[in-house]
């Protein structure tokens, strides 16, 4: 990040620190998540992740690597495998893994100063100097 910081000192020739940079980033990513909102867009479950990365899709795709996905199932206790049929040990392994996302989404939204919808709050916008009236009426709708 360093290198980033003096690249933009000395294409703007404004003094940054890495941090400053760091700030400013964060800024836009709010920014852009509420305009997503203003969008129709921008909540939790627009950060859903296609249903086919989120394990085996098929029986076929499922036998093609059983012992490697029946090796998560025993090594994650979520099922044990033996003389359960294909389609319990996929339900099995791929409720365990979407359980396991909307966790990292709570961890994320949480970090990132968001609520559990994943919009902006009116504190971490207030913090980043982008408490425009537009942006608080907007948010504030999805408190």
């Amino acid at each position: 990040v360093q290198w980033y910081a003096g690249y933009f000192s000395a294409v703007t020739g404004k003094e940054v620190k890495p941090d400053d940079l760091i700030k400013m980033s964060e800024r836009v990513y709010n920014f852009q998540r509420i305009f997503n909102l203003k969008q129709g867009f921008g909540k939790r479950r627009h950060d859903d992740i296609p249903y086919r990365a989120m394990g085996p899709v098929t029986i076929e795709e499922y036998e093609s690597r059983q012992d490697r996905y029946d090796k998560q199932l025993k090594d994650l206790s979520i099922l044990d495998p033996e003389g359960k049929s294909t389609e319990e040990k996929i339900k099995a392994l791929r409720e365990y893994r979407e359980k396991q996302y909307e966790m990292l989404k709570d961890a994320v939204y949480k970090r990132r100063g968001w609520t559990h919808e994943g919009i902006p709050t009116i504190e971490k916008v207030k913090e980043l100097g982008i408490d425009f009236p537009e942006v608080k009426e907007l948010i504030s709708k999805h408190q």
